[in-house]
């Protein structure tokens, strides 16, 4: 049997009514860069995330990007973030003007520790980026707290985490901004690349706005410093399709992982956590493992897709050499790369797949 990570031609020929409807729409109306059809998803998603404003972009990189200038952050300043995460939240950051500087992951989550974040804030702290690695919330409430004792933006990288929540809210309009990715494998997904800044803040979406359409306050007036980072028509109208169906989609993921922690419990290797504050999206489903490449090559030879997200923390990579970060500064960021493991998980997922891999899994520790 093969089992890819995720299956989208299973997905979308479900979906193909809707989504032949919307795209002829979009075709009719020639509204192919924001337009209606972006300006009525910002509004169903900004609806969905419990939040007041949702600006479209073209990817969640983007939104990172575009959340830290509506912020204010620029150059000099300091930006504390994971060392275990996509380099997305780096490349923002640098690309900002800014200089990231990290924090160790809590053992169980993975997500950022409040105690690391503490004790990382310095003079020139502007801003936190928490991220949902996976699909489970970070714990946001320390978090902001101690963010708003030092008048310091917080931006949550929910790029993996659509249609989790965080205490029962959705995440991403928790904090004075969240940021979105709708790359395709994503729990909600576009037909190619992009991204969402969704916040509370009238002024932080006004900025957004005009950061993601060269800075133009009108007609080739340009205010501040911008860039083209704006939504296709095509993505908006498929989005609004998919967002429909998002909660039964991580309801299927939460379904397949509980089927895999009963299957998996027992062996030796550390099964995800659900926190009580936390409604876990399955964006992963991510296993720790000490044997973690060998497990892995034994999964690929059994035509079994899976990932490491991900091998290298990001204050080893060369792009954040000149930090002056060494090996040994974040342990348990770095243990973790040396761990874990994602196993295929996706709502279209059959049970029969899924006894294939776990059955895989126990037959490696025989």
């Amino acid at each position: 049997m093969k089992v890819p990570s995720t299956d989208l031609g299973k997905q979308h020929a479900g979906l193909r009514p809707e989504l032949e409807e919307a795209f002829a729409k979009v075709l009719d109306k020639s509204a192919f860069v924001l337009g209606e059809f972006v300006e009525r998803f910002e509004k169903e998603f900004a609806d969905y995330c419990g939040a007041r404003h949702a600006v479209g972009v073209n990817s969640g990189t983007s939104a990172l990007y575009v959340a830290l200038r509506a912020c204010a952050v620029g150059a000099g300043d300091e930006v504390i973030t994971s060392p275990f995460t996509f380099a997305a939240n780096v490349e923002a950051v640098l690309l900002a003007g800014a200089v990231p500087r990290f924090a160790d992951v809590d053992p169980e989550t993975l997500n950022l520790d409040p105690e690391q974040v503490k004790n990382a804030f310095t003079e020139k702290s502007r801003a936190v980026i928490p991220v949902h690695l996976y699909g489970h919330p970070a714990d946001l409430a320390p978090i902001n707290s101690l963010a708003r004792e030092r008048g310091v933006a917080v931006i949550e990288d929910a790029a993996q985490a659509n249609g989790a929540r965080y205490k029962d809210k959705p995440v991403g309009g928790i904090s004075d901004v969240g940021c979105f990715s709708f790359y395709p494998p994503k729990n909600l997904g576009a037909f190619g690349e992009g991204g969402m800044v969704v916040t509370n803040d009238e002024e932080i979406a006004r900025k957004s706005k005009l950061i993601r359409h060269h800075g133009e306050s009108s007609r080739y007036e340009h205010s501040i410093l911008g860039f083209n980072f704006r939504m296709e028509g095509l993505q908006g109208a498929i989005l609004s399709v998919k967002l429909k169906h998002l909660d039964r989609w991580v309801e299927k993921r939460r379904e397949l992982a509980a089927a895999y922690r009963d299957r998996l419990e027992g062996l030796p290797i550390s099964l995800p956590v659900e926190l009580p504050y936390a409604y876990h999206s399955y964006n992963y489903y991510t296993i720790r493992c000490p044997e973690r490449d060998a497990l892995h090559e034994w999964l690929v030879d059994r035509d079994i897709a899976c990932a490491i997200h991900y091998p290298i923390t990001l204050h080893l990579q060369r792009v954040c050499e000149e930090l002056g970060y060494k090996e040994g500064d974040f342990p348990v960021s770095e243990t973790a790369a040396r761990e874990v493991l994602s196993l295929p998980i996706f709502p279209e997922m059959t049970y029969g797949q899924l006894d294939y891999v776990a059955e895989a899994v126990r037959d490696f520790f025989g």
